[in-house]
């Protein structure tokens, strides 16, 4: 493991007790614990994405203020539904968050993950698929966006223009250079690991697989990683990908933190989500010691470069800089880790 940072879900709403956690007390929440992890030296920042509920939905002027108020962070989305985007809008959002944050981007995109509505994208004008759950669409949106992030020329110019005229197609702007090797594709299976591999991008795993033979959750992932790895060296890519993973990770070093995660220990287990079996990954919860010893066995911590932490963003941003600082001052040196300050 050569970097970590935290994944936020970014709930807001009613927090019991007469409290509430409204959408702007969210998001400038988010900034300032961007801002106490890049100076405790934490590797990143990234932020779920989900339409028609109360979480992130539009993360873009999110990640442009953090970009504009860190230094070393890397911000970034885990994932973007591209059924919901508009690609050439997107690469241009893309294109612009990297621009102010000099290359600090890792953009994660997908299909997506199950809504709360029903085909929601398709009320975002984006109808037609083929596909029950819409991956025809969200391939389709994602090589259109691939092409408008490489410069290629995309629209026709005017040669009657008063704003410069020319001939020939016209890309899109501002183009970050670049920025096609912080593009990540989140994948759920060892085809879509694979595919994202034959595709020179980035590989994001989370913590559940829509996979089920009866496997540990952490063999199943880190086999989708020889998979994407081995389709990346079969295609002939350049360079090293990078490999992040999700896991739910809570160092109990206060009372406060055992009244909240010391009974939260779980393994994972095999269940359905999205008409698919998967199977999730296991909680891990207990004192450092017992969290380094755990973690050295998981082989897909092992495999990847990146662990994303899940967090309570609604405990807000004491408590979440709390966690942050423990895993970095007494779990993480212990894999491989090492401050970026």
């Amino acid at each position: 493991m050569e970097r970590f940072g935290t994944l936020s879900f970014g709930h807001y709403g009613p927090l019991g007790r007469g409290r509430e956690l409204t959408a702007g007390d969210s998001m400038r929440q988010a900034i300032d614990l961007a801002q106490g992890m890049d100076d405790l030296g934490a590797n990143g920042i990234y932020f779920r994405v989900h339409h028609f509920a109360r979480q992130q939905s539009s993360p873009m002027p999110l990640l442009a203020a953090i970009a504009a108020t860190t230094e070393r962070i890397e911000m970034g989305t885990g994932v973007i539904d591209m059924r919901y985007e508009n690609p050439l809008y997107l690469a241009e959002e893309a294109a612009s968050v990297d621009l102010i944050s000099d290359g600090r981007l890792a953009l994660g995109v997908s299909r997506g993950s199950p809504e709360s509505v029903v085909n929601g994208y398709e009320a975002f004008g984006y109808t037609g698929s083929q596909d029950p759950r819409g991956a025809d669409i969200a391939r389709q949106h994602f090589d259109t966006f691939l092409r408008a992030i490489d410069g290629e020329g995309l629209a026709e110019r005017d040669p009657h223009s008063p704003f410069g005229g020319g001939t020939g197609l016209q890309r899109i702007e501002p183009h970050s250079p670049g920025l096609r090797s912080r593009v990540w594709w989140g994948a759920g299976n060892r085809d879509t690991a694979a595919w994202a591999g034959t595709m020179g991008v980035n590989l994001m795993s989370s913590t559940l697989l829509t996979e089920a033979d009866g496997r540990e959750f952490d063999l199943l992932q880190a086999e989708q990683i020889d998979a994407f790895r081995g389709a990346w060296r079969e295609a002939g890519h350049a360079g090293t990908p990078r490999v992040s993973i999700s896991r739910s990770v809570f160092p109990i070093t206060t009372a406060e933190d055992d009244l909240y995660f010391g009974r939260s220990a779980e393994q994972g287990g095999i269940g359905v989500i999205d008409g698919m079996h998967a199977t999730f990954g296991r909680t891990y919860a207990g004192s450092p010691d017992q969290l380094v010893e755990q973690l050295q066995q998981d082989a897909a911590v092992a495999a990847a470069d990146t662990l994303m932490l899940t967090i309570p963003s609604q405990l807000g941003v004491e408590f979440n800089l709390r966690i942050v600082e423990s895993f970095a001052k007494h779990v993480a040196p212990s894999l491989g880790w090492v401050s970026t300050r």
